[in-house]
């Protein structure tokens, strides 16, 4: 069996499709034995579009990068790549059913929504349906593209993968996908986040130049992570605690963050706010374990990476009740709180910073909880499928 996946997504400052991307692409590469994972693009088309995406590396608020870029001169970029991604996508199309001709594989698997055409029987993993179900919450370019490609995605796939039981029954019901053709596969954790020693952090927050004590948020900037209201929760608690613990917000800026960026330069970052901006994926584990808690107000997800990932880490949760949050952090300790409710998010934030037993009873058991979530078993549960495709026994749809 021979199987092509699109590793694209996994270029550049990589999100959550592209950790997605990456981790099941080392996962495969591990379990798959005498199968054969080939990946696209590759050569003189990988190079380039790594390339690409690395223009797009996301900034802090704060750094001098951003502060000096002028608006005028990052519209401009923003459109001059707008113009050139159909010919970017158009030419990867050309080289991508070059490379299936080539290779006469059995499957090709997308795992960012949209599929190349091609007669090649075809997977694609559905993370959610927020561009369906609110395009507001995203840039122009991206609704249209799913207009005009996803319909012959949902055509031209043979199987599904979801990354929850939550979007699993989502596509289900919104798209009228039958049960039988798709598969919960869960995202797991990355390797290095587990606990570490106070001994270990504090050095390495110093050299990182963050604070040794914070409350922490992490996810790109973008209209359906809520980040203003929490900015706003916090900036309402008493100025005592501002100053014993900052609000860290680590991830780029996205797309429509204007209300959020005017809020954080008028009145969060002189409130204890810090946007840290990205942070690499090497550094994660020690501004995970140097946080109070992490905070998680997101409206709509498809995983929630985030809180898993500081429960992994052993640490505190505040996470919204969107539907996959609830399910991913569900065996654990992790405060849920409705996305919408004020008062609600300034109460478990004060709360996590003066009540030391509710602190420590969130992190009880939290390495537990989320033992189930590994790269391996997405990759073996995924090359289960894609066996299953070739062979012709029936799938089964939901993840173990």
């Amino acid at each position: 069996m021979r199987v092509l996946v699109n590793q694209h997504a996994a270029f550049g400052a990589r999100t959550g499709i592209g950790h997605y991307t990456r981790e099941l692409l080392r996962g495969l590469q591990k379990v798959a034995g005498q199968e054969q994972i080939d990946v696209f693009p590759t050569g003189l088309f990988g190079r380039a579009s790594r390339l690409a995406a690395s223009v797009h590396r996301p900034t802090g608020a704060g750094s001098q990068q951003a502060e000096a870029t002028p608006g005028l001169l990052r519209r401009c970029r923003q459109q001059a790549m707008a113009a050139a991604r159909p010919m970017w996508r158009m030419m990867l199309g050309s080289m991508f059913r070059w490379t299936c001709r080539q290779g006469r594989y059995d499957l090709y698997h997308e795992p960012n929504f949209n599929c190349y055409p091609t007669d090649v029987p075809t997977l694609a993993t559905l993370h959610d349906l927020s561009v369906v179900l609110h395009p507001e919450w995203h840039p122009l370019h991206r609704v249209k593209l799913f207009h005009e490609h996803f319909a012959a995605t949902l055509r031209q796939a043979r199987h599904f993968f979801a990354i929850s039981e939550a979007a699993r029954q989502e596509i289900i019901r919104v798209l009228g996908v039958r049960p039988e053709r798709i598969t919960c596969t869960y995202m797991g954790v990355r390797d290095g986040l587990r606990p570490l020693l106070r001994e270990e952090v504090a050095p390495a927050l110093a050299r990182l130049g963050l604070p040794q004590r914070y409350l922490l948020c992490v996810g790109t900037i973008e209209p359906r992570k809520n980040i203003l209201r929490l900015m706003q929760a916090y900036c309402s608690l008493p100025t005592v605690y501002r100053e014993a613990w900052p609000l860290l917000l680590v991830g780029g800026w996205g797309w429509n963050t204007e209300a959020v960026a005017d809020y954080y330069r008028s009145e969060a970052r002189h409130r204890g706010v810090i946007h840290v901006g990205y942070v690499a994926d090497q550094h994660l584990p020690i501004v995970y374990n140097g946080a109070r808690a992490l905070v998680f107000p997101s409206y709509y997800e498809g995983f929630g990476l985030p809180p898993v990932e500081m429960l992994a880490c052993g640490g505190a949760v505040l996470a919204s009740t969107a539907p996959a949050v609830a399910e991913t952090v569900a065996r654990s300790n992790a405060h849920l709180i409705d996305p919408e409710d004020d008062d609600g998010w300034r109460a478990a934030l004060e709360r996590v910073l003066v009540d030391d037993d509710w602190q420590r009873s969130l992190r009880h058991g939290a390495e537990n909880a989320v033992r189930r979530f590994t790269w391996e078993r997405c990759a073996e549960q995924t090359l289960q499928v894609y066996q299953q495709l070739t062979s012709g026994p029936r799938i089964a749809a939901k993840a173990a």
